[in-house]
């Protein structure tokens, strides 16, 4: 018999839409007028975009004239992720100072790792140690090293502020800082951090952020530029036409999805305090029923700082693979790490990046709670994972030796 309710636990692959959210997009959907139109009805549609990009500057301290909306955060990565990406706070000529080789996390998620339009001897992963935090120190050695071998280049370091599977955070200030004094450009991938977690682009010191609406309760399909000045330039843009979105991002914008982006911006940016702690202590009751349950289960990036949301594990002998048929049958939607993999479960190089064992991390689930998430979700997936266990003969073989 299938459980009547289900406990989703699955947030960081993508966050069920706020009711106020559905809400305005039905009223955007409403909208007749085309943004860029100079009419009533246009100048109405306009005005909403604006209001959302407010909002949405709002969420990471950013100006609503630096926000630039797109398609998602995978588009907004491999935009900035370009070569040629200049900063032109006075310069000359911006040209000189465009980027030509990029420097990313080890453990960063496939639309950077992957995605990015740097040819691929021009691309270098930064490595990262046992808890999935970057090294800082590797960073500065090779921006010098880089100083040195090809005097005049630039390069662009991009490490994201959370990961998408462990939920560690890392020390982008300081990579900031680092970067800065060797005159390289700094982006980072903060879709999962925006609306978990208080994030000011200009306390990183970052030069550009990128964000993903339905992370934080928004539809699905619309994301964010976030510059910390308007001096960022790209000769070569994805997508040319009509010179919407500053010319970063061609093409009429989608209304509803933006004006969504908008309100769930809105929506996290005001519960953000309370809400981190509310999801933290659930973590944490998750954890410590997963500890009971199997004193062997091994939290990745524990010693870490982590998103309050995020919780990735594995216990020994049980297969992700296995164990994602079992709870889902049991009601219960968990992931075995990043959602983007055409629902493959495969090695996660997130954790290869860290070194756990081959076999450990083919049984690595990843909990990632959100607004929707209660205390009864996470009684809900104990209880399962408990008959999982229970049912796993690798498990009772363990138990008799």
């Amino acid at each position: 018999m299938f459980p009547t309710t289900r406990s989703y636990l699955d947030h960081n692959a993508t966050t069920p839409v706020r009711p106020a959210v559905a809400e305005a997009m039905l009223r955007a959907l409403q909208m007749p007028g085309n943004p860029s139109s100079v009419h009533g009805e246009g100048r109405a549609a306009r005005t909403a975009i604006e209001q959302a990009r407010e909002q949405v500057a709002a969420l990471c301290g950013a100006r609503a004239s630096d926000v630039v909306f797109t398609s998602g955060g995978t588009e907004a990565n491999a935009t900035i992720l370009s070569p040629g990406l200049s900063d032109c706070s006075g310069a000359r000529d911006c040209v000189r100072a465009a980027t030509t080789r990029l420097l990313h996390g080890a453990s960063e998620h496939p639309c950077v790792r992957d995605g990015h339009r740097f040819p691929a001897g021009r691309a270098e992963a930064i490595p990262v140690d046992a808890a999935g935090l970057v090294d800082t120190g590797w960073i500065d050695e090779r921006l010098s090293a880089l100083a040195a071998e090809r005097p005049g280049e630039r390069a662009l370091v991009s490490v994201h502020l959370a990961n998408n599977e462990t939920g560690v955070l890392q020390p982008i200030a300081e990579i900031a800082g680092i970067a800065r004094r060797h005159g390289a450009l700094t982006h980072s991938d903060a879709v999962q951090a925006a609306g978990r977690i208080a994030v000011d682009i200009n306390a990183l010191g970052m030069d550009v952020l990128t964000l993903s609406a339905h992370k934080i309760g928004g539809p699905k399909g619309v994301g964010a530029i976030v510059f910390r000045t308007g001096a960022l330039e790209l000769a070569d843009k994805p997508l040319r036409g009509g010179g919407q979105e500053r010319g970063w991002r061609a093409g009429t914008e989608n209304l509803p999805g933006i004006v969504g982006f908008g309100v769930a911006a809105q929506e996290a940016a005001a519960a953000l305090a309370a809400e981190a702690e509310r999801l933290a202590a659930l973590r944490d009751r998750l954890e410590s029923g997963l500890a009971a349950l199997a004193p062997d289960t091994v939290v990745f990036g524990r010693s870490a700082p982590r998103l309050p949301n995020t919780s990735a594990f594995a216990t020994p002998g049980m297969k992700a693979e296995t164990a994602l048929i079992m709870l889902d049958l049991a009601g219960v939607a968990l992931s075995s790490g990043s959602a983007c993999s055409s629902g493959k479960v495969r090695r996660s190089h997130v954790l290869s990046a860290m070194g756990v064992d081959p076999a450990m991390s083919e049984g690595a689930l990843r909990a990632s709670l959100g607004w929707t998430t209660c205390e009864a979700d996470i009684d809900q997936f104990l209880a399962a994972y408990a008959k999982a266990l229970a049912a796993n003969p690798n498990r009772r073989t363990q138990a008799a030796a």
